[in-house]
């Protein structure tokens, strides 16, 4: 009998390996050796040779090229020639800054996935989807990438190689909203010329509302690139970062991306920064974008704002994997949150449940508003707009809140004005620090002193920071993130010491009007099995405006498992 049940559990068992560890286990060999990706081949290797001297303090040089940081805290670097030069003296000039950006954002994915088994496995995963992805990303790019990826360390090829790994960076932004469907890009945009500006030229403004953690927008920095094919461009980035969310070309054509709500991609393609990137770097105008936006099939939806210096005007590109919409302005401004306005996605579903579900059309109407209480939208006006943090008709929603348009959490904020050439970039914190102007003229015409430091915006064009960082408010803001930050790891168990009564009073006073203040004390005293309490903090959110209606349905379901558990 002993013998038959040994049988048994060896069969048993032997099938559970056959079906579930087998093939996991295949698939984890499977993706270590075979699935690759290799850098492109470069025979002239002579820029790996080049060396950086440091000048002067926070000034460094490879060749012609050169990174400094600002006085205003911006960090600045120039790029020029061919495509793999570029990417090898952007390597060496911001080493140190790679490191620490790098860092940050693995720090911020093992917040957001603590087991290193699954984010090992999540590895596994990242590899095989975007096995093809280098294929559908211009070789120009990739070879940027390929040098970039041969100069820095390799203190995090445990994670993926560096070439491979980078690649899958400039991916990351389509990715995080297709699969995670946090609050990470509810970014909003807009512009305005003709009668609703004062001299009647374009003026745009975006706020890019991008969270990877609170560290990183410490490195916020403004790339100015002389290639040697296409158009000089400057845009804003991060170290290892050749990707465009939001720049301006020698044309006066301006690009910034919002995100909107997509299906899970089932196999990789463009990423929309590396289709905006090209956009920068080789359109003129509004149709020059869209047929270059119409070649590449991208992972995600987006809408790609283009201002045109040529055309007189902005338009928005809404593109997802399969289709391709265009609005032009049939006013002298234009709005953009992140649901789509064209009659391609009028009756998309992903369109519909995003208008009415998500912060979205909120954010949206709000901008609208703002807009409108104004006559003329100069500058100072737009700043203004950008650092909104009420709701509409001014109403409280909390600070952070998704629906207004400064979530004070965004990397940066940025206005154009591109017939100008104009560009006005937002310096820490978030969108409230004091707003630099660069003349990009200056640059597009080789007008920037290249061989010494010094400070290449214009002092007379900039904008004061935010009057709210000098308040008790913002004070209390900045406490309750921080509490908010502690509180998390209490319930994640990474801490075990209870939070004190009179922190948890003041965390509530430090932000009252936003529902996530007690949808967290909500989910700090299930923790704890106060059902009771947690109950009432839950009902508590309910009552406050709550962005999206996943966040108020997950609220409701907490509600009442707790209520059946008493």
């Amino acid at each position: 009998m002993q013998t038959k049940i040994k049988k048994f559990f060896k069969w048993f068992f032997g099938i559970i390996f056959v079906l579930l560890v087998l093939p996991i286990t295949l698939f984890v060999v499977y993706t270590i050796y075979f699935l690759k990706i290799t850098p492109p081949e470069y025979a002239d290797k002579t820029s790996l040779q080049w060396q950086r001297t440091e000048p002067a303090k926070d000034y460094y040089r490879v060749q012609n090229n050169w990174l400094k940081k600002s006085e205003s805290g911006l960090y600045e670097v120039y790029l020029e020639g061919k495509p793999y030069e570029r990417g090898v003296a952007f390597a060496k000039l911001n080493n140190e800054l790679q490191k620490y950006q790098e860092e940050v954002f693995v720090d911020q994915i093992r917040e957001i996935v603590p087991s290193d088994k699954y984010l090992k496995f999540l590895g596994y995963f990242t590899r095989w989807f975007n096995k093809d992805l280098d294929q559908n990303i211009p070789m120009e790019n990739r070879l940027e990438i390929a040098g970039y990826s041969k100069v820095i360390p390799k203190d995090f090829e445990y994670i993926a190689p560096n070439y491979e790994r980078f690649l899958n960076y400039h991916a990351a932004h389509d990715l995080g909203h297709a699969l995670q469907q946090y609050a990470l890009v509810g970014c909003t945009s807009f512009s305005a010329w003709d009668s609703r500006t004062p001299d009647s030229s374009m003026i745009i403004g975006r706020n890019f509302d991008f969270y990877a953690g609170d560290r990183f927008d410490d490195i916020k920095m403004m790339m100015f690139v002389n290639p040697d094919s296409g158009m000089k461009f400057a845009m804003i980035t991060w170290p290892g970062f050749f990707g465009c969310v939001s720049g301006m070309n020698e044309k006066g054509l301006t690009v910034t991306i919002n995100a909107a709500k997509s299906d899970v991609p089932i196999n990789s393609a463009t990423p929309i920064s590396i289709l905006a990137r090209e956009i920068l770097q080789y359109a003129g105008t509004i149709d020059e974008a869209y047929a270059i936006a119409k070649q590449r099939k991208t992972f995600v939806s987006e809408t790609i704002m283009i201002g045109s210096a040529a055309d007189h005007s902005t338009a928005l590109i809404e593109k997802s994997p399969t289709r391709l919409g265009l609005v032009r302005a049939d006013s002298s401004q234009i709005t953009c949150a992140n649901h789509y306005q064209s009659e391609v996605f009028k009756d998309d579903s992903n369109n519909i449940h995003n208008i009415a579900e998500s912060a979205s059309m909120y954010r949206f109407n709000r901008l609208q508003q703002l807009l409108a209480e104004r006559s003329k939208i100069d500058v100072k006006a737009a700043a203004e707009i950008l650092r909104d943090k009420g709701g509409i008709n001014g109403e409280a929603v909390g600070y952070g809140n998704e629906m207004a348009m400064d979530q004070m959490q965004g990397h940066h904020a940025v206005i154009f004005k591109p017939q100008q050439r104009l560009m006005w970039v937002s310096t820490s914190p978030w969108q409230e620090g004091k707003m630099v102007c660069y003349d990009l003229n200056k640059f597009f015409s080789q007008q920037y002193k290249m061989g010494e430091k010094a400070e290449i915006t214009v002092d007379s064009l900039e904008i004061a920071a935010d009057p709210f960082m000098n308040s008790p408010e913002f004070a209390g803001y900045l406490y309750y993130r921080k509490t908010a930050k502690e509180i998390r790891a209490v319930i994640s168990g990474k801490v075990k010491e209870p939070i004190r009564a009179d922190v948890i009073q003041q965390f509530q006073k430090a932000n009252p009007d936003y529902y996530y203040t007690f949808a967290l004390l909500g989910d700090y005293e299930a923790h704890l099995k106060h059902k009771s309490i947690a109950i009432e903090y839950y009902e508590r959110a309910l009552k406050l405006k709550i962005n999206t209606m996943q966040d108020r349905w997950a609220i409701e379901e907490k509600i009442k498992k707790l209520k059946e558990k008493s």
